[in-house]
């Protein structure tokens, strides 16, 4: 690539000529301040915090949106650029509500972090402020209006990452807004509840429906047996919310701070990751022996599926009919559980917590509810609610000692694991899918090819003298690609797992924001939580979801076979065509 020579705060540089000044200053060590900017988002320029003096001109630049030139000469930073940043921030400032003490990214909000670092300290601009509703008409996402700031990341992160396009700014001027189309409620919107628009903003404009009260209220309620159950991505991720390095391993600790919450049962999401195995498995090789109905779509990410109903509806009859894990566990726990433990399902009270904020969305899906019409799964915390719950009762999670899941529903093989990455799932079913294709143990359980994926992959895998094609995306802008292959028939994939966020779940809506300068959607992170993963299923002796013995014995005891009536009647779905049909 082409080199240009420009001067920095007196220093030279040589740089891409494709670079912008901000990138070209952080060569130096130089951060300029931002707020709409997000690397892994398209250049919108709108805050203009990050303007800076070029060739001497007092007509400030975005350096996040000028690309350098030859002999460019730039000052980042002068007694005229300071105030410009803080006039600019104050009146960002004096059009955003004062409850900074009760808002739920107090101490962790960019446009707070801004004011401190600005040294802004009083607002100067009093007027007539914006005021809107709440709209917390969705399962998973609260809007608040009054608190964005119109740095667009939102709207970039819905069509640019997810390409729902679920969100956009109405109206103009002061009446500027960012809604759905027509602003219609979240709930009545294309909005896969996915929540990567909570992950990506800068302040508190969305944020995950709030489910600490409920849990706390079940706590406290002497009549109430309550369950919690703990994704593979929690103990990846957890840490973070208490200012570990992501990737740490937070199994252990974890288990023991819910028992401390008051948790009557801690058991592990991971049994029904082995359980979906179990059943996808049965289904793959069947629809593999009768070349019918192929792809196998997996069906485990909540926001994927509304995606698939919303957008692709012809190929709903593809996806998976089993249950999410989430689901397949709280399914058991107001049925087997309920039944060997001799506690009515109604007083069984199950949480999920889950680093995802569409699971809340699933949980109040009626088809997945109980046939005495309960709700198989009645909270969902997000791992950043749980940190919350966590540091209400002052629990110092990074020195607990390990605690152990309680059985039966609380054993899981490393297959499991590997859920919370994407390709997890696709290389978990393909361990147990190859041994009843093959009928010979598998000796080799890494599918390599399938991990470290980023946006998209496709492979093709040799198992027992036959080739399966598969391909593995994260990021419904990802799916794209691969549904449009599918339903063009340009390529014929025999297993496709689409997870709804960017790395799988380990990236998902509810998981704690990034410290340290990190941002949402950095691959690093999300590589260091997935190889946390990747170490656990490692280490333990059973790797083969058809091989957990508790597994067994749920099916020996209670289901039958794998895909055997009760088995399908409790552990598998259907899915809604919902609107806008097609694209």
């Amino acid at each position: 690539m082409e080199k240009v020579h420009i001067v920095i705060n007196d220093t030279p540089l040589e740089v891409d000529s494709q670079s912008t000044i901000m990138a070209a200053a952080e060569q130096l060590g130089i951060k300029i301040p931002r707020l709409c900017y997000h690397p892994q988002l398209s250049i919108e320029g709108a805050c203009r915090i990050c303007i800076v003096e070029v060739d001497g001109s007092k007509n400030y630049l975005p350096s996040c949106a000028t690309q350098v030139r030859e002999g460019m000469v730039v000052a980042t930073n002068s007694p005229e650029i300071r105030q410009a940043r803080r006039d600019l921030l104050e009146l960002i400032l004096d059009n955003h509500p004062r409850e900074c003490q009760t808002c739920e990214r107090d101490a962790n909000c960019e446009l707070q972090n801004l004011a401190y670092s600005l040294g802004v300290r009083e607002r100067l601009f009093e007027g007539r402020r914006k005021q809107h509703p709440i709209e917390s008409s969705s399962a998973s996402v609260i809007r608040n209006a009054e608190k964005c700031i119109l740095c667009r990341r939102c709207v970039r992160v819905c069509a640019e990452v997810q390409a729902v396009h679920n969100l956009s700014q109405l109206f103009r001027g002061f009446d500027t807004v960012v809604a759905p189309a027509f602003s219609a409620p979240m709930a009545e919107s294309v909005c896969i509840n996915c929540g990567q628009c909570i992950n990506v903003c800068p302040v508190a404009a969305f944020l995950e429906k709030n489910s600490t009260e409920a849990v706390w209220q079940a706590l406290a309620d002497p009549r109430k047996h309550v369950v919690v159950q703990i994704a593979p991505s929690i103990r990846a991720a957890i840490g973070e919310g208490f200012d570990l390095e992501p990737g740490a391993d937070m199994t252990g600790p974890t288990i023991t701070a819910l028992r401390r919450l008051g948790f009557d049962s801690v058991f592990d999401t991971n049994f029904g990751a082995d359980l979906t195995v179990v059943e996808e498995a049965t289904e793959l090789v069947k629809r593999l022996q009768s070349g019918d109905r192929l792809p196998l779509l997996t069906s485990c990410s909540s926001g994927w599926i509304k995606f698939l109903e919303h957008f692709y509806p012809d190929l709903m009859p593809l996806a998976s009919s089993c249950k999410s894990p989430m689901s397949m566990l709280s399914t058991l726990l107001k049925t087997y559980y309920s039944r060997i433990m001799g506690i009515p399902a109604q007083d069984i009270f199950v949480v999920g917590v889950m680093p995802c904020t569409a699971k809340k969305y699933e949980a109040e899906r009626p088809e997945l509810f109980t046939e005495a019409g309960l709700p198989s799964t009645d909270a969902v915390l997000t791992t950043r609610e749980l940190v919350w719950m966590i540091k209400a009762y002052g629990i110092d999670i990074v020195h607990l000692p390990s605690g152990t899941f309680d059985t039966p529903l609380g054993f899981s093989s490393g297959a499991a694991d590997i859920f919370g990455a994407t390709g997890g799932v696709l290389e978990a079913a393909l361990r147990t899918a190859a041994e009843k294709l093959t009928g010979e143990p598998l000796t080799e359980l890494n599918f390599t090819s399938v991990r470290s994926v980023e946006g998209l992959r496709e492979a093709s895998i040799e198992i027992g003298g036959q080739t399966l094609q598969v391909a593995v995306a994260n990021g419904l802008g990802n799916a794209r690609v691969i549904l449009d292959k599918v339903r063009s028939r340009e390529k014929s994939y025999h297993l496709v797992e689409i997870m709804a966020c960017p790395g799988g779940c380990i990236g998902g809506g509810g998981q704690p924001y990034p410290t340290g300068g990190r941002y949402v959607l950095d691959r690093e992170v999300n590589r260091l939580r997935a190889a946390a993963l990747y170490r656990i299923d490692e280490a333990k002796t059973i790797r083969k979801s058809h091989e957990n013995p508790y597994i067994q014995k749920l099916y020996a005891e209670f289901l039958g076979e794998p895909g055997a009536e009760l088995a399908h009647t409790l552990l598998h779905t259907h899915y809604i065509q919902r609107e806008p049909r097609g694209i």
